[in-house]
C-alpha cells in the first residue's frame, strides 16, 4: 500500500484511541456499579451517550468541513484524555460520583463523534484513491484487535488492581493519540469557494441536499440505516439468546463475542482483495447476502458452537460492507462536503440502531428469543436487493470505480 508517514501517524493515533475505547468499554460500566446501586442510573449511561451522539452528529459534521481536521483530531482526543484523567483522580481520592461520571461520559460522546468524523474525512487526503479500501481495512483490523481482544481483558484486570487505574490508562491512551495526530504535517482544512461561512443549519442542509441528489450514496445511506436496524434487533437480546437458547453462562457469552470478532478480522483482510477482484457491487451485495444467511442460520440453531461460527460470519459480512461503503463515500464526496455527508450517513445508522433495539425487544417478546434473528435476516436480504441494482448501474457507468 502506497501510504506515507502521515497516514502511519493517523493509523497510530487511531490505534491508541481504540485501545482506550476497549479499556473503557469494560471500565466505565464497572465504575458505575461502584458509584451507584441504581439499575436505572447504570442503564442510563449508554442511553445518554447514544443520545448525545445522535443530537450532535449533524452540527459536528458542519464543523469538520469548516475547521482543520487535524486540529479536531488532536484537540478532541486530548480533551478526552484530560477528562478521564480528571475522573481517575476523583475516583482515586474517593470524591468520584455518578454525576461526575455522567458529565464525563456525555462529553466523551460529543468528542468521540468529532474525532470519528474527522478521521474518516481526513483519510482521503493521506492515501491514494485506490488505497482507500486497504487503508480502511487496516484501520478496521486494528480497531477490532484493540476494542475486542486487548482492551477489554486488560481493563478488567486493571480494575481488579485499582478502580481508578483503567480510567487513568484510558486517559493516557487518548492523550497519546492526540500526540500522534498533532505530529501530522500540514493543514487539512477543506478548501471552500466562499470565505463567508453560512449558519451551521444551512451548512448541514447543504450536505443533506447533496447526499439526497447523489443516487448511489443516497441508496447506500438508506441501506446502512436498514442494516443497522437488522444488526441491533438480534444483538439487543443476544445475551438472553446465549443464556436461554444456547445455554451459555457469562464466560461462554464472552467467548461467543470474541469468536464473532475473529470473523471481523477475517473480513478486514478479505475486503480489499475481494473488491479489486470482483468490484464494489458484487462485494457489497455478496456480503449482505452472506449476512442474511448467517442470521437465518442463527435463527435455526441452538448449538453454541454453530452459533459462534454463524455469528463470526455475520460480523465478517458487516465489516466488509462497512469498509466498502466507507471507501465509496470517501472516493465520491467532495472534500469540502465530506464531514457533513459523513454526518448525515451516520445519522441514518444511529437512528437504525435505536429503532432496531426497540424492535428486537418487541419481536423477542412476541415471537421468542430467536425471532429477532429471522427479522434481521429478512431486512439484510432486503438491503441486498436494494444494493445490487444501484451499485451495478454505477459500476457500469463509472468503470473506474469497479
Amino acid at each position: 500500500m502506497s501510504t506515507g508517514r502521515e497516514y502511519r501517524k493517523l493509523w497510530a493515533g487511531n490505534a491508541a484511541a481504540n485501545f482506550g475505547d476497549g479499556i473503557s468499554f469494560i471500565a466505565i460500566p464497572l465504575l458505575a456499579t461502584q458509584l451507584t446501586t441504581s439499575p436505572l442510573l447504570i442503564a442510563g449511561l449508554p442511553m445518554v451517550y447514544s443520545a448525545v451522539r445522535f443530537l450532535v452528529v449533524l452540527p459536528v459534521g458542519a464543523f469538520v468541513d469548516r475547521l482543520d481536521r487535524k486540529t479536531i483530531l488532536w484537540v478532541s482526543n486530548l480533551s478526552r484524555g484530560i477528562l478521564l484523567l480528571a475522573l481517575a483522580a476523583l475516583v482515586a481520592t474517593g470524591t468520584g460520583s455518578i454525576l461526575a461520571l455522567y458529565v464525563v461520559f456525555t462529553m466523551i460522546g460529543l468528542l468521540e463523534t468529532a474525532a470519528d468524523n474527522a478521521a474518516l474525512s481526513i483519510l482521503p487526503s493521506l492515501v491514494g484513491t485506490k488505497d482507500l479500501d486497504r487503508a480502511n481495512s487496516q484501520i478496521t483490523a486494528t480497531q477490532l484487535v484493540a476494542d475486542e481482544f486487548v482492551g477489554p481483558p486488560l481493563g478488567g484486570l486493571m480494575f481488579a488492581v485499582a478502580i481508578s487505574l483503567p480510567i487513568a490508562v484510558t486517559g493516557g491512551a487518548y492523550a497519546a493519540a492526540a500526540l500522534f495526530f498533532l505530529g501530522m504535517a500540514g493543514s487539512f482544512r477543506p478548501q471552500r469557494l466562499s470565505t463567508h461561512a453560512p449558519s451551521v443549519r444551512r451548512e448541514v442542509a447543504e450536505g443533506a441536499a447533496w447526499l439526497a441528489r447523489h443516487r448511489l450514496l443516497r441508496s447506500l445511506a438508506i441501506i446502512t440505516g436498514l442494516a443497522s436496524v437488522a444488526y441491533m434487533m438480534p444483538f439487543s437480546i443476544l445475551v438472553l439468546f446465549a443464556e436461554d437458547i444456547l445455554g451459555l453462562g457469562a464466560a461462554g457469552y464472552g467467548i461467543l463475542l470474541s469468536v464473532s470478532a475473529l470473523g471481523g478480522l477475517v473480513g478486514s483482510a478479505m475486503a480489499a482483495p475481494l473488491r479489486r477482484k470482483i468490484g464494489y457491487a458484487a462485494t457489497t451485495t455478496g456480503s449482505l447476502v452472506l449476512g442474511s444467511l448467517s442470521l437465518f442460520a442463527l435463527f435455526l440453531t441452538d448449538n453454541s458452537w454453530l452459533a459462534g461460527l454463524f455469528l463470526a460470519v455475520y460480523i465478517l459480512h458487516a465489516v466488509i460492507f462497512s469498509i466498502c461503503v466507507s471507501s465509496l463515500r470517501q472516493r465520491l464526496v467532495p472534500d469540502d462536503l465530506r464531514g457533513r455527508v459523513n454526518a448525515v450517513s451516520k445519522l441514518f445508522s444511529l437512528a437504525g440502531l435505536t429503532i432496531g433495539a426497540g424492535l428486537g425487544g418487541l419481536f423477542a417478546t412476541v415471537g421468542g428469543l430467536a425471532a429477532p434473528f429471522l427479522a434481521g435476516a429478512v431486512v439484510v436480504l432486503l438491503c441486498a436487493l436494494i444494493a445490487w441494482p444501484s451499485l451495478r448501474k454505477w459500476e457500469n457507468t463509472h468503470p473506474a470505480f469497479s
